[in-house]
């Protein structure tokens, strides 16, 4: 009987499917699918449509990562959310849609700072009841003693019908608007990934697949879906990390730098000893940072989608993400003659120092999305989005027809909410022009090139090989900072880094010298187009690339051969006074509460076993059947010579993890996914 697993991956652009076997990863079949974002279950469908139906009676597992999470956070999507702050005030830019701030918390001795406010607490719950689908709750220092938390959600539970969110289940560090962020942003997510999971259920329903669902987390690992319903907040960076896992399992490279080139992004990630490197204070999404484990990962704004403008006869790449023209004339078959028409059009005016927001191209065209309550437009802007309803009309063409300055309209405003949709010259066109990736209309591509070159007085193909390089460029500049991060923990240079950076990146000589850096770690490549740009990254310098046949789904084979990995970590401290002790008494703060103990290694020996049976009972429920337990102490000790009585121990911490593949998967692990979890988390 085979023993077959599925992995998707749900990107901004793209829906990959893989069935790998899960006794020697060998991928069986793959395919791509265009992200249906309106009905997600669409492009899941599609992106399997051409599978042999035959498989699936043998898929064990089905796995999934997504940006999802992560973009709604950025856009700011998701449920209505109150928020019971006690102790302390919290950051007010958090985005609640109903909150309270009451009396209580505790100190960093895990006793009680103030006394609960219980009955403010119920009286704000009773009017929210109605208003709000999730309920977070945050207490100062809870996890010195979570007896507050606690409290409120068994208060809550007795009130309220809806999901309820506690900052110390979600993490155990130190950080109160951190943890409230975190809580909160989990709680918003709960119905959104709800809806993902029951479309991915629907596909399996609908193609007999009956197995279990599994999701990625940001640092690389897989849970169940009934922990990720109650902690979706740890699948934001999930595509990423995805990727990196993928990487490791197509190629086999334990040490590589990991580029995942995508529609929107390109994510740079480094492996170390075949693990993640894992960001240590908790991944920053939508500009706030959160203490979501999650994998290292610089995200640059270069993609196969990204907009190429020209701007004073000068080309450069925008971040903003555009619909490809060979895609779109695929949707809209009206816009090959719109282009054709374009193509030798002298085009007009635009000053070089005009913000790239603001430029106006021919070549662009936009189409209706939807509409959006509580937005605010002019009558011109509301004629606009009729125009373009049935069909995507250039800023020229719909201002000719409503007889309005195509710069009336307030094109940012509706691009920014998602009402409107751009479409335009993208590196998928470049490719497409060249003839290297030819997958969907070739004539958009070339019309739109005629154009652009003709701005620029180039022939196409010099303006391809010139548009081509600038993508090589920007994706060699952004590894660089990423690793420059790195080594030195700075992200911003100065004029001369800059300098030695670019020289760098394009080989160029200066006045008197030039510069060139070597890696000592193999780039591997993961997405569609990276064999059009990352050999010349990697030549730049001088390193080997790592392609795999199946690099273009690297994301949805990283879904699928993750682990289950759940830990705790407990602090202990010892009394006061007592730290230069062989034994000392000491307080034990966790998540399943604050204890006093009369020994240290009694304490040592109690918290293991608690945490143990803890971190077995998690990695059952997120689909484990079996796993290994692993244990690491950090002591913080201040070192006196020996004569002086040897060290004072200042801080205990305990991680036990578990580490564990899901159930149905019967393939017998060769070496564990966190190879170095006897060190640390970080490598």
């Amino acid at each position: 009987m085979a023993n077959y697993g599925l992995g998707f991956d749900t990107g901004g652009t793209y829906t990959d499917a893989v069935i790998i076997d899960l006794d020697d990863n060998s991928v069986k079949c793959s395919a791509k699918s265009l992200t249906t974002r309106n009905d997600l279950s669409l492009g899941i469908a599609g992106a399997i449509s051409t599978f042999d139906k035959g498989l699936m009676k043998d898929v064990r597992m089905v796995s999934l990562s997504s940006t999802l999470a992560t973009n709604s956070i950025v856009e700011g999507k998701g449920c209505r959310v109150a928020l019971i702050a006690a102790g302390r005030e919290f950051d007010h830019s958090i985005p609640v849609d109903e909150y309270i701030c009451i009396s209580g918390g505790h100190d960093l001795s895990g006793k009680e700072k103030d006394h609960l406010d219980e009955e403010s607490a119920r009286d704000f719950m009773r009017s929210v009841k109605g208003k709000v689908d999730g309920l977070a709750i945050t207490c100062y220092l809870s996890v010195r003693n979570p007896s507050h938390e606690n409290r409120l959600a068994e208060i809550a539970k007795e009130e309220l019908d809806i999901p309820i969110v506690c900052g110390h289940q979600l993490s155990s560090s130190l950080g109160f608007n951190e943890r409230t962020v975190t809580c909160v942003m989990n709680a918003r997510l709960i119905p959104i990934i709800k809806e993902l999971m029951t479309s991915v259920k629907k596909v399996m329903s609908d193609v007999g697949i009956n197995a279990p669902l599994m999701i990625v987390k940001g640092d690389g690992s897989i849970m169940g879906e009934a922990v990720a319903l109650e902690r979706p907040i740890e699948t934001i960076l999930s595509g990423p990390a995805a990727s990196l896992i993928g990487a490791k399992t197509l190629t086999g490279a334990k040490d590589a730098i990991v580029m995942d080139m995508g529609g929107t992004t390109t994510d740079i990630g480094i492996l170390r000893n075949g693990t993640p490197r894992l960001e240590k204070e908790g991944a920053v999404i939508g500009g706030r940072r959160t203490r979501v484990l999650a994998a290292e990962i610089a995200t640059s704004g270069i993609g196969g989608d990204s907009r190429i403008i020209v701007n004073g006869g000068e080309l450069s790449l925008a971040t903003l993400r555009v619909v490809p023209l060979c895609i779109a004339a695929d949707k809209y078959p009206c816009l090959e003659e719109k282009l054709k028409k374009v193509a030798d059009m002298p085009a007009r005016f635009v000053p070089g120092c005009l913000d790239e927001k603001k430029i106006m191209q021919e070549i662009e065209f936009f189409i209706k999305l939807k509409d959006i309550e509580g937005i605010f437009l002019t009558e011109d802007d509301n004629r606009f989005l009729s125009a373009i309803e049935k069909e995507p009309k250039s800023l020229t063409e719909a201002g000719d027809e409503l007889g309005i300055h195509p710069y009336s309209f307030n094109i940012n405003k509706m691009e920014e909410v998602g009402m409107i949709q751009r479409i335009g010259l993208t590196p998928t066109d470049i490719l497409h022009g060249e003839g290297s990736y030819v997958e969907f209309n070739r004539n958009a591509s070339l019309y739109g090139i005629r154009h652009q070159a003709g701005k620029m007085k180039l022939s196409d193909e010099e303006f391809i090989k010139q548009a081509k390089q600038a993508v090589i460029d920007k994706i060699a500049k952004e590894l660089l900072k990423k690793l420059l991060f790195e080594e030195t923990g700075q992200m911003y240079t100065d004029k001369i880094g800059n300098n030695l950076m670019d020289k760098a990146v394009t080989g160029k000589m200066g006045l008197d010298f030039g510069c060139r850096i070597k890696l000592n770690k193999p780039i591997i490549g993961i997405g569609a187009p990276v064999s059009a740009y990352f050999p010349q990254v990697a030549k730049q310098f001088d390193t080997e690339l790592l392609l795999s046949e199946y690099s273009h789904v690297g994301n949805a084979v990283g879904a699928i051969t993750g682990n289950i990995v759940e830990s705790i970590e407990i602090t202990f401290k010892p009394k006061k006074g007592e730290g230069g002790a062989d034994d000392p008494r000491c307080t034990v703060f966790a998540s399943f509460g604050t204890m006093d103990f009369d020994s240290y290694k009694e304490a040592l020996k109690f918290a293991e076993e608690k945490a143990t049976e803890i971190v077995s009972e998690a990695a059952k429920k997120a689909g484990a059947d079996r796993f290994e337990i692993k244990k690491d102490l950090d002591e913080k000790r201040f070192g006196f010579d020996d004569t002086y009585g040897g060290s004072v121990l200042i801080e205990a911490k305990l991680t036990i993890t578990a580490v564990g593949k899901p159930k149905e998967f019967s393939r017998q692990e060769k070496s564990s996914y966190y190879t170095d979890l006897d060190k640390k988390w970080d490598v």
